[in-house]
Parts: structure tokens; sequence; C-alpha cells
């Protein structure tokens, strides 16, 4: 069979059309009736089963078994393997990508000696991971508004948590610590000066020196916030210095501070300052 049939769509492009492929991109795939394999991707493939139960049975090993699927059940697809189905019905799964460089850095990062390759599993019930798949696909109907940087750190968050329920013990960064201030200083005058860019989190800690793993925590620990809260306040701020000058219109203001659209720049405004970009304006005078 091909490594993407027809019922397989085509992943989101969104904030991915030009430069490095997402660490996490998310996409709700039909399910056919019969019996297939789930096509073979080189990313580690999260299957969320979405709506009714279905019964199904499926290959583990050499061995049929038989189960159901329940909604918000998830099963692990180690990228370049696939998983034999068998459904007496159709059904829908939410597909969470992750790349195996992301993978491979939280394992060295947060669990010296561990095994690299991620392990896969059958019909697993997790709170955590069900968030990050939702938060993800909310991301998506909503045309990703929170950018690249919101999604790596889901990324960064659902490779941890895989990574922990893997190992059954508590995970910590193999090496504590500070971030030194002037690699802070460095980040955020990259920020500053590129906060009308989709920012990545892999770039923010290579500026930094780090691993993604070891930035993440890091720099919460030096600011207070995640990353991706810092640059939204940072846009915000932006944003209300250059509406308040009133040399651009309010769509320039949103396309200056990396905003994905005038009424994204709206909706962080009301909630982080309680006033629209008219009431910004209209205040000057």
């Amino acid at each position: 069979m091909s490594d993407r049939p027809v019922w397989y769509p085509a992943p989101s492009t969104a904030s991915s059309a030009s430069g490095p492929l997402p660490q996490l991109d998310v996409l709700t795939s039909p399910v056919p009736v019969g019996r297939f394999d789930s096509p073979v991707d080189r990313r580690h493939v999260l299957c969320l089963h979405l709506g009714a139960p279905v019964p199904v049975s499926y290959r583990a090993g050499r061995y049929e078994r038989q189960g159901v699927r329940l909604h918000g059940q998830f099963c692990v697809v180690p990228g370049g393997s696939s998983t034999r189905w068998t459904l007496t019905r159709p059904a829908r799964s939410l597909l969470l990508r992750l790349a195996p460089s992301l993978w491979l850095d939280t394992v060295h990062g947060l669990s010296a000696g561990a095994a690299d390759e991620l392990a896969p599993a059958i019909h697993i019930r997790d709170p955590q991971i069900e968030r990050i798949g939702w938060m993800m696909q909310a991301e998506e109907s909503d045309g990703f508004p929170g950018g690249r940087l919101f999604a790596d750190g889901l990324a960064s968050a659902l490779a941890a948590r895989l990574l922990a329920l893997q190992s059954r013990k508590p995970l910590a960064p193999a090496a504590a610590g500070a971030l030194p201030a002037w690699r802070l200083r460095r980040v955020i005058e990259y920020i500053e000066a590129h906060l009308d860019r989709d920012l990545r989190l892999e770039e923010l800690a290579e500026i930094a020196g780090f691993s993604v793993s070891h930035f993440k925590p890091l720099f919460k620990q030096a600011t207070g916030l995640p990353a991706h809260r810092f640059v939204l306040e940072r846009r915000v701020e932006r944003a209300r210095t250059l509406l308040q000058q009133g040399r651009h219109g309010i769509s320039e203001v949103a396309l200056a501070c990396g905003f994905s659209h005038p009424s994204h720049m709206a909706r962080c405004l009301r909630r982080s300052l309680g006033l629209t970009p008219s009431q910004i304006v209209a205040a000057r005078h």
C-alpha cells in the first residue's frame, strides 16, 4: 500500500509554508471500515480516537487482540512503523505527529540512560496528553493564532509526557542551574528584533546555547513565564506603543507585531489590557 492512502489527508501546512517542518502538527483523519495497515510516517504518530466507542481488533506483535476504541484514548505508532487494524464501522482519529529529533532531544535532556526508541502503545488514557491534543485541535481550527512558538511548547510538553509514561518515573533536566544573564539578554534582544516573525522554540533555544528541553525550564525560571507567553506579552506591549503613536493602521500594527491577523491582536489586547485597538487609538486624543 502507499504511505498515504486517500483517506489519510495531508497534514496542515499552517505555520509551516516555509522553513523547517513544525515540531508537532495535527490533522483529523477518517478511519476506514475493514482491515488495513496504518500509514507509515517518518514522524512519531499519536492517534487519539474521536467520538463514540468503536470495537476493533489489532495486531500486537504476532497476536491479534480485541479491544474498544474510546473517545480520548490514544495509540502510539513510532516513526517508520505501522499497526494493523480491523474496524467494524467508520471512525475518526486526531493525529498528532511529533518530530523524532525533538523526542531524542527530550530523552537526552530529561532522562539520562533512557532508550532512544519511542515504544509503541495501544489504547492508552492520559489526561495531560488529551489536553495537548485538544489544544492542538483548537489551534488548527482557529488557524494557529498562537503561532509556531505555542505549538512548539505543546510539542515539547507532549514529548516530555510520553517519556514520563514510558519511563514510569519523574523526570528532570539532566543539568540544573540558571540561565546566565548574558544569555537571557541575548534571547530577549533576539525576540525584540524579530517580533514580526513566527518564532520557533528551537531557534530561541539555539540563541541561548541550550537544547529545547533545557531551555524551556531555564527561560521560565528566569522570566517567570513560558516562552510563548513572554513573546505574546512583548507583542502586546509593542502593539500598544505603535497604536499610541498613531503612525500605522491597525492591520499594519498587527503584522509588525507578529499577530496572525488583526482580530487575533484585538483579542490579545482585550485579554491583557482590557482595551480594543480602537480604544487605544482614541485615547491619544
